[in-house]
This record gives structure tokens, sequence and C-alpha cells, in this order.
């Protein structure tokens, strides 16, 4: 048995990517330790209790801090920190993103200065202006401001306010670590098969070995399907130990049906295996192909609801990303990690990407450079 894939071709080609893949460091840490390092990140950020600080530019001649804090046990603190500065220092600091609202205080009130478009100013102004309008103006005004250690402070329990009861949500799958682990498996997937397929072949090409592998007795659908499933393999590889860490650090689980769930990476992989190698069938060139993958994959990366909902874009682009190759894998993982989705739900999402990944696949091949 041993012997029969020793001289398989496909066996042989496919242990040749394995070898030289693992002979990579770079491989393994940009595939396995990067999107873990980026979990860690992005979960700790998301998951614990805030404890928000937000820099504010109060108008003045002088300077000076003052520290206005907002104490809820159940959403986390929320501190103001009031820096005291002339208007032309504000806008500096407006302008390299430091505070996101600048307060004028005036005789008659407070006016506050941000920008409409920018949903952080706007938090920043709904929370802090019920509080600040209870304080006179004058007294910000004219009582001098503390020195690091001794600023002057304004408490405010949010937790002891009455007629208002907030429940917070932390069951498994409403969490942004739970929205966000499906999304960097799929976007795992796209990159690992566009830049690690496409853009090796690419390179391949441009250092001509693939002439010399053609003047071999090699069937050139085997190169391209030792290759695949090279790619398959590591793709699994990192997807699982990218679950692993999230189960151990965050407690993830898969609700839905894990067989639908392989069913399904496997056809993310098809697709984006098929794109990759139609993007690279003809270039020899790796800026062009750099280019290319760029492209294709940025775009995705943005609306394809990564990082967040891309219910966020407006109502007339939702039909556009939805078809997306990403957007797809990213919510059929999405669904069966965390509403418990199966095959039912998910089998047109494979199918799809099936079928995708072999057009592109028959067609790259029909158009396939290989000197």
């Amino acid at each position: 048995m041993i012997d029969r894939i020793r001289n398989n071709q496909l066996g042989q080609l496919t242990l040749a990517n394995i070898l030289e893949k693992v002979r990579e460091p770079g491989v393994l840490f940009w595939g396995i330790g990067f999107p873990i390092l980026m979990a860690i990140g992005l979960g700790l950020a998301f998951t614990r209790k805030p404890e928000i600080l937000r820099y504010v530019a109060l108008i003045a001649a002088d300077t000076g801090s003052y520290s206005i804090i907002l104490k809820d046990d159940k959403l986390g603190n929320t501190t103001f920190r009031l820096e005291k500065m002339p208007w032309e220092e504000a806008m500096v600091q407006l302008k390299r993103g430091h505070v996101n609202v600048a307060v004028t205080a005036e005789d008659s009130g407070y006016r506050y200065h941000f920008d409409p478009l920018n949903p952080d100013a706007q938090l920043t102004y709904m929370k802090l202006s019920p509080v600040l309008n209870r304080i006179s103006p004058s007294e910000l005004q004219h009582q001098p401001a503390g020195s690091e250690g001794e600023r002057p402070e304004y408490e405010e329990d949010l937790s002891a306010t009455t007629g208002v009861e907030v429940d917070a949500l932390t069951v498994t799958g409403t969490r942004y670590i739970d929205f966000l682990i499906p999304g960097m498996i799929a976007m795992g997937v796209m990159f690992s098969c566009l830049w690690g397929l496409g853009y090796g072949i690419i390179d391949t090409r441009s250092k001509k070995l693939l002439r010399r592998m053609i003047a071999t007795p090699m069937k050139r659908s085997n190169y391209l399907v030792a290759m695949i499933t090279v790619r398959f393999g590591m793709n699994v590889i990192e997807a699982a130990l990218l679950f692993l860490f999230a189960w151990l650090a965050f407690g993830i689980t898969i609700q839905g049906n894990i067989p639908a769930l392989l069913v399904l990476f496997l056809a993310g992989n098809i697709a984006f295996s098929g794109i990759g190698i139609f993007l690279a069938c003809h270039t020899s060139k790796t800026e062009i192909g750099n280019a290319f993958i760029n492209v294709i994959s940025m775009p995705m990366m943005v609306l394809s609801g990564i990082f967040f909902s891309y219910h966020n874009f407006p109502d007339w682009a939702i039909p556009i990303i939805k078809p997306l190759p990403l957007t797809m894998l990213a919510d059929g993982i999405r669904s069966i990690f965390i509403e418990g989705a199966g095959f039912a739900q998910t089998a047109v999402l494979s199918l799809i990407m099936t079928v995708t990944g072999i057009v592109f696949f028959t067609v790259g091949l029909k158009l396939f450079k290989w000197h």
C-alpha cells in the first residue's frame, strides 16, 4: 500500500507540497498564529466588562482636566476626561482622533462640537450631556483643575437609577466574540486559498518551475489537485486550532450540525480554490497577481460581515453583498455556530459555493499557462 502511494503521481505531488509548506515558518505563523493573536486581541477588547475612557476637549484659555465618572455595575464604568485647551488645540486633537467631542462652557449652558456622522462621538455626547448639564458652567470655568492624581471628579451611579432596568446579555451566541470567530474562519479560508494557492502558482510560474514540471510525464490536473488538497488540509488544521483556542479562552461552542459544518467548510475551500486558480491561470507577473488577489479579497473582507454586520451598509448594497462567496461562507458558518443550523439551512449555500469553485477551476484549467 505504501509503495503504491509512493509511486502514485498525485500522492507524490501532494507530499511535495506538504513538505514545502511545513518547511516555511512564515506559513505556520500567518496561517495559524496570526488568526489566534487577532482573536485574542479582539476577544479581550469586546468580551470583558468595559472600563471605557473617553477624552473630551473643554474649550478654555488655561490648562487642566476634570473627570466625570459614570458608574454602572452591569454595563461597566465610563470615565470622561475633560481636558482644558484652547480652540485651536482642540481642532488639532479632533483631527488626530485623540478626542471626538469638544465642549464650550458658556454662561447659558454647554455647546457641543462633534462630527454627527461619527457614532462614537454621538455616543459620547448622549452619555455625557445629561450629567454635564447638571454641573454649572461657571463651576468648570472657575474651579482650578487639579494636577494628575488630584483631578476633581464628578461621579454618578447609573446602576442606582430608578425606573430603568438593563439586562446585560451574556448568553452564548450573543457576544461579539461569537460573531467574530466564524467570520475569521471564513476569512482564513479565503486568504489561504487566494494567497497560498493563487499567488503560489504565480510565483512558481515566474521562477520557470512550471515549465520544468510539464516536461515530466505529469498529468497537469494532478498538480493543481495536489495543491488544493494540501491547502484544504492546512485550512482544516488552522480552523480547528482557532476554534480550540476560542473554546478554551471564550467558551465558544458549535450549536448546530457538525457534519453540515464540514460540508460547508469543504464547499468554501472548493470555491476559493477555484477562484485562486482562475486568478493565477495566466499571469507570470507577481505584481499583477498581487493586484488581482487584492482586488478580489479586500472588498470582500470589508463588505462580507467579518468584523461587523454588513447590514450596516445601505439597503441597496445588501443584495450585492449577500451573493459574495465570503459572505455566504461566513453566514453559513455563523448560522451553524450560533443559530443551531443544519443541512437544511446550509445546503443551498454549500451547493452554490461548490458549483462556483468547479466552474472557476474548469475555466482556469482551460486557460492555464504553464510557461
